[in-house]
Order: C-alpha cells, then structure tokens, then sequence
C-alpha cells in the first residue's frame, strides 16, 4: 500500500505532470490533496494501471480529494521554455489553482522550480510511494488523453487515440512521410533521420 503522508496532520498537495515525453501536445500537470487516511487497491503510477484501471478509479479521487486542480502548458510554449521547464510551469499552473492552504508539496521526480514560498519535497518514482502523487498521475493521465484524442480528431492520421502523441514506430513512420502539424512539438527531434543520429 502507498504511504498516505509524509508528514502527519499537514496539508500535502501531491503534483505530477503526463505527457513530458510525448512528441505531440500539451504536457498537463495536477495537484491533488488526498485525506490523510484514503487508500485504494488500485491507486498507483498511472503508467502501472490499464486504462480501464484509470477510468474506474478517476470518479472515485476526485469524489474522495479534498481538492484537484489541472495545469496545462501548450506544445508552443514547451518549444519556446524546453520541456523541462514547461513540465514545472505546468505544476505551478495546477498549484496556483490550489485554494486550500498549503503545508507541503509533494513533487514526483528530483527536480522542481520553487513554486512562490511554498515548501517542497522531490521524491523520486514519488508515484508509486504516495497516495496524493499517484492520484496527481492518474487525474493528469487521464486530463491529457481526453486532449490527444480531441486532436486526433483534427489530424487522425497521426493516429493520437492510440499513441497519444508518443514516438511509437507508426507515429513516425506518418511523420516521415507527411510531416508534422501545428501541435507537434518542433524543438524535438521528430524525424526518423535524427533518432538514427542519436545513436
């Protein structure tokens, strides 16, 4: 079972962002506060659960959350920041939404950009250690591809419903042959021909 705290009797607001390896899209971040004694069997890192497992226990947090709040940051604004630094404005986003008073952030990874004076904690695979965390990675996940798959109905040939925008084999095969659209991300390497470079 995921710890429910990290420290007793404070207000902890978990935060986690999906879509930061993706070629294509927004990455979307969410800040969650879970109370301290809420549990679920299947509450994990998103990347662990089906998406069936997703969308069963989706209603369930945000019925459950004392309080969840999105962040998005655009395709166009990670080619003008990087992605790193879109990945914490997209947190910061979701933070500042935040109305509860706040004890603590609860970061996944081992970095982050202080957000106002608001103390933090980097806590690395954060997701799979912490209720609030792992609620924060499956509102995000979930947010994230309702939006790929509202784009995929503009550029279906991209195939986004399935890949969501991330570099599966088909995804690049399309964009070596067609090129890409205005939502891909164009400070990445998206062409077949740099990924050989790379190596």
């Amino acid at each position: 079972m995921l710890k429910t705290y990290h420290i007793k009797n404070k207000i902890e607001v978990g935060c986690d962002e999906a879509g930061r390896g993706s070629l294509a899209g927004p990455v979307v971040a969410c800040a969650v506060i879970l109370p301290c004694d809420f549990n679920h069997e299947l509450l994990n890192d998103s990347k662990k659960l089906s998406k069936k497992q997703r969308e069963y226990i989706e209603p369930i947090i945000i019925k459950k959350s004392i309080e969840w709040r999105v962040g998005i940051v655009s395709n166009k604004e990670i080619d003008k920041i990087n992605i790193l630094n879109a990945s914490f404005l997209a947190m910061h986003k979701a933070i500042e939404k935040i109305t509860s008073p706040i004890d603590l952030l609860l970061i996944d990874g081992n970095r982050f950009k202080k957000f106002k004076n608001e103390k933090h904690i980097c806590i690395i695979k954060g997701d799979s250690k912490y209720t609030s965390i792992a609620a924060a990675s499956i509102l995000a996940k979930n947010h994230r591809d309702r939006i790929m798959n509202k784009l995929n109905s503009e550029f279906p040939k991209y195939k986004w419903n399935k890949n969501k925008g991330y570099p599966t084999k088909e995804h690049k095969e399309v964009i070596n042959k067609d090129g890409v659209c205005k939502y891909h991300r164009k400070s990445f390497n998206l062409f077949e021909r740099q990924y050989k470079l790379e190596l």
